[in-house]
C-alpha cells in the first residue's frame, strides 16, 4: 500500500446524486479514512451540454447529508472544477501536438458517420482511420488549408499504437489487458469547442492532484486503456485502478436502470421521504462489499475501521429496496424518540395532522416505521373513516363470542371518566373482560382490535384506543356491534 493515499470522487454536475455515484464516493471515502489518507472532491464539468445548474450543489449537499466529509474540494481549493483548468489542459495538448503524439483532425461529423456506416456494412468494427494516411506533406498542407478555408473547426486526436498492450492489475478484478488495436483508432482528446474530453482531462487532473488510487464503477473499464495511453504519452506513472462491479436490480436481475420506477435511486429521494442518513450510508456500504460475518448494521466509524478493499466483491451488487427499508427500520427503532419526532413533524404538518398527539403517534409507531414519511398512512385511523373489514376480519367478527367480548369491553371503557382515559387505565380492561366472558387469547384481543381500529394489525391496542379518545372509541365499538 502506498504511503500517501489520495483518492477522489469526481462527479459531473449533470443531475442529482444517484445511488451508483454515491456508492463510488462512499468507497473512496472509506478507503481514504481507513488508511488516514486524503479524500478529494473534484467537479468534472466539461460536458457543457448536460450541465445542470444545481448539479454541483446536489452532489455536495447530499454527500454531507450521508455523513461524508472531505479534505479538498472546490470550496477549499481553487481550480478544482475542470472548467477552471482549461489552460492547464491546453498546455499538455500543445505538448503532445509539438511532440507529434497528437494531431488536428478535420473530419466532419457527416464524414465520420458515413465511414462508420461503411464499416458496419462491411462487417468491420467501427473505428477511426487516420485521415492523413497516404498523403504526402504537400497534400497534407493543401488538405488542412482547404478545411480551414471551409470554416471547419478541428478536434485534436491522440495517435494510438495498434501494437501496444495496455494492462493493469485491478484492485477488484485482477489482471486486465487491452490491445491497442481494439481501442477504436485515434481518439479525440480535445473537442471542437476547445474543451478536453473526459479521458484526457481526468488523467491530467489525477496526475497533478497526485491521486494514488482510482476506485470507480466497472463501466469505466473501457476508459482505462485510453487513460493509460495518456499517462504513457506524457511520461507519467499511472495510479492503481479498482473497478467496482455494476449494481443490479434484485427483482429483475438486470443492471439498475433509472427507468426502474419501483426503486428509490437518488439520495435526494431518501432525504425527502425521511430515511435516516446513517441507514442509507450503511446500506450503500454493502453494495459490493462486506466485512464478513452475518452482521449488517454498522456505524460509520465501524465501517471505516473494517473497510478492506480486498473484500470488494467481484459479483454484481444487488440493489434491494426491501433491504434498505429493513435497515432504515432498524435505525429508526433504536433512534432517540426526540429525533424521530422531529423527522416526522414535517410530514404530519403537510398532511394537516400535527396536533398535540404527534409525539404519542411517533412513539407508538416508531417500532414499525421504515421512514419518517410513513407516519402519515400509519395515522390514517386517527383522522379518517374506519376502514372496511376484509374477509379475514369479517370471519373473526362472525364468531359467536366476538359480540359478547366487544359489548363487555365497550361497557367497561364507557365507565372510565374522560379525565382518566389513558392507556394505563385501558390496559387492565382486557383482563377484566377475559374474566367476565371466559374468552381469552386471539378470540379476546382480535375482535376488540378490529372493532376499535378496523384492522387485525396495528400498534399496541391500549395505546391506540387512548389516542383515539373516549368518544371516537365508543362510536367505533358501537358501529362494530351494529354490524
Amino acid at each position: 500500500m502506498s504511503d500517501k493515499i489520495r483518492v477522489r470522487y469526481a462527479p459531473s454536475p449533470t443531475g442529482l446524486l444517484h445511488i451508483g455515484n454515491a456508492r463510488t464516493a462512499l468507497f473512496n471515502y472509506l478507503f481514504a479514512r481507513h488508511y488516514n489518507g486524503t479524500f478529494i472532491i473534484r467537479i468534472e464539468d466539461t460536458d457543457r451540454k448536460r450541465h445542470v445548474e444545481d448539479g454541483e450543489r446536489s452532489q455536495l449537499e447530499n454527500l454531507r447529508w450521508l455523513g461524508m466529509d472531505w479534505d479538498e474540494s472546490p470550496e477549499t481549493h481553487e481550480r478544482y472544477r475542470q472548467s477552471e483548468r482549461l489552460d492547464i489542459y491546453q498546455g499538455y495538448i500543445d505538448q503532445l501536438l509539438e511532440e507529434g503524439k497528437a494531431y488536428y483532425s478535420y473530419r466532419t461529423e457527416e464524414e465520420l458517420a458515413a465511414e462508420h456506416e461503411r464499416q458496419e456494412a462491411a462487417g468491420e468494427t467501427p473505428h477511426y482511420t487516420n485521415e492523413y494516411i497516404g498523403m504526402t506533406e504537400d497534400e497534407k498542407t493543401a488538405y488542412v488549408a482547404e478545411r480551414k478555408a471551409a470554416g471547419i473547426v478541428p478536434t485534436v486526436r491522440i495517435k494510438v499504437s495498434t501494437t501496444s498492450i495496455y494492462k493493469w492489475n485491478d484492485i477488484v478484478k485482477g489482471e486486465i489487458s487491452f490491445e491497442g488495436g481494439n481501442i477504436g483508432g485515434d481518439w479525440v482528446i480535445q473537442k471542437k469547442d476547445g474543451y478536453p474530453t473526459y479521458n484526457f482531462a481526468v488523467v491530467v487532473d489525477d496526475h497533478l492532484m497526485e491521486i494514488s488510487h482510482v476506485i470507480r464503477g466497472d463501466d469505466h473499464i473501457a476508459n482505462t486503456p485510453k487513460q493509460l495511453m495518456i499517462y504513457e504519452a506524457l511520461g507519467w506513472e499511472a495510479p492503481q485502478f479498482g473497478h467496482m462491479t455494476l449494481i443490479i436490480n434484485s427483482e429483475t436481475g438486470k443492471k439498475l436502470s433509472k427507468r426502474d420506477t419501483n426503486t428509490l435511486q437518488f439520495i435526494e429521494d431518501y432525504r425527502k421521504k425521511g430515511y435516516m442518513s446513517e441507514a442509507v450510508f450503511n446500506f450503500l456500504a454493502f453494495l459490493g462489499w462486506n466485512p464478513g460475518g452475518n452482521e449488517e448494521i454498522f456505524s460509520r466509524d465501524e465501517l471505516i475501521k473494517l473497510f478492506d478493499e480486498k473484500r470488494l466483491s467481484k459479483a454484481p451488487a444487488a440493489f434491494d429496496q426491501k433491504k434498505m427499508d429493513w435497515i432504515d427500520n432498524e435505525y429508526i427503532k433504536h433512534a432517540p424518540l426526540e429525533r424521530v419526532v422531529e423527522m416526522a413533524k414535517p410530514f404530519l404538518e403537510a398532511a394537516g395532522r400535527l396536533d398535540e398527539r404527534a409525539e404519542k403517534f411517533v412513539e407508538m409507531y416508531q417500532p414499525q416505521m421504515k421512514s419518517a414519511e410513513e407516519i402519515v398512512p400509519l395515522t390514517d385511523l386517527f383522522f379518517g373513516e374506519m376502514p372496511e373489514w376484509d374477509e379475514a376480519e369479517k370471519e373473526m367478527m362472525s364468531l359467536e363470542t366476538s359480540p359478547v367480548v366487544v359489548a363487555a369491553f365497550k361497557e367497561k371503557l364507557a365507565a372510565i371518566p374522560e379525565a382518566d382515559f389513558t392507556s394505563e387505565n385501558i390496559y387492565p380492561l382486557f383482563k377484566q373482560v377475559q374474566k367476565e366472558t371466559g374468552v381469552k387469547g386471539k378470540n379476546l384481543w382480535m375482535p376488540i382490535r378490529i372493532a376499535s381500529t378496523g384492522s387485525m394489525h396495528g400498534p399496541e391496542l391500549h395505546n391506540a384506543i387512548a389516542l383515539l379518545g373516549k368518544e371516537v372509541s365508543l362510536n367505533h365499538l358501537e358501529t362494530a356491534l351494529k354490524k
